[in-house]
């Protein structure tokens, strides 16, 4: 597809980490960019089922204090 314009100090890192694993800083900036879409991926999964799981609560069912519930176990 192309060129990246990469900040040389950013650049800099990615050789020194490609360098200690042995492979062309091309492969590991690759592999890099791969890894941080695969996380970032994960998170929107993550945020989808979250907000899926708190629309299960109906909006007029009172939702107790976590500061009640830890005082209550600790009051034991």
């Amino acid at each position: 597809m192309g060129n990246l314009k990469i900040k040389d100090d950013v650049l800099g890192r990615v050789a020194a980490f490609a360098k200690t694993r042995g492979v062309p800083v091309e492969q590991q900036a690759e592999e890099l960019l791969h890894e941080s879409i695969n996380r970032y991926d994960a998170r929107i999964e993550l945020r989808k089922t979250m907000e899926a799981i708190a629309a299960m609560t109906p909006r007029s069912a009172r939702q107790t204090d976590s500061v009640e519930m830890i005082r209550e176990d600790r009051d034991r």
